[in-house]
């Protein structure tokens, strides 16, 4: 692929195998945004003090197990990747310990879960794959997950249509209404990056989130 690092050749593999997991239909987890956290994940790693090769090779890796935002075992991805993982690690010729280490930093990568990270890939990954989630291609990558749960018998929508951006105290509910997300979630994640580019990039990032949710509740409400 294109957004490979020609000076990790052992990406190449990786990703042959990584390619095949990618879920179909799903824009929230396709190719770009394995992209996206790949590059960030090269560029934060000497920062965080960690490993540039083996960075790579984590984002690569990071989602190898795709769960559904709306099923019940949502936060177990992080987990589930690290299993599938070292397979993966393997046959591209990594050693045991720069597998371990990588698994590792994947299983604490879910923010759904909860878990710090114990090792420094653990933080690159953190912060690469939760600047993703923020922004603009963040809220592109909410409505593509909420148009993909939705369903005939379980339809969502953009909003909730009496008070979009939950300012009424109402129980936010972001498997119904997919700007509920921001509020459950996205809304939080800079205040979390632990990387001093990653906060910089992050605060950027929110405020035009907070930009975006004032002008869709003027154009909403008035």
């Amino acid at each position: 692929m294109l957004f490979l690092d020609r000076a990790f050749p052992r990406h190449v593999v990786v990703w042959q195998h990584v390619e095949k997991h990618l879920p179909a239909g799903e824009l929230a987890h396709d190719v770009s945004h394995i992209a996206r956290v790949y590059r960030w994940a090269l560029r934060l790693a000497a920062e965080g003090g960690a490993d540039a090769d083996d960075a790579g090779a984590m984002a690569l890796v990071h989602d190898l197990a795709f769960i559904p935002k709306d099923s019940p075992d949502r936060a177990l991805g992080g987990e589930r990747s690290a299993l599938l993982a070292g397979t993966v690690l393997q046959a591209a010729g990594y050693p045991d310990e720069e597998v371990k280490a990588i698994a590792e930093a994947v299983r604490t990568s879910s923010w759904s879960r909860g878990l710090a990270p114990t090792n420094a890939l653990g933080v690159v990954l953190q912060d690469a794959d939760r600047l993703d989630a923020i922004g603009a291609v963040g809220l592109m990558r909410t409505f593509a997950c909420g148009q993909f749960m939705s369903s005939a018998t379980r339809p969502g929508q953009f909003y909730h249509p009496e008070d979009p951006c939950a300012l009424s105290g109402r129980v936010v509910d972001d498997r119904t209404y997919a700007v509920d997300h921001c509020y459950a979630k996205l809304l939080r994640l800079a205040a979390g990056m632990r990387l001093p580019s990653a906060q910089v990039e992050a605060k950027r990032r929110h405020a035009a989130m907070e930009s975006f949710l004032a002008q869709l509740r003027d154009d909403i409400v008035g």
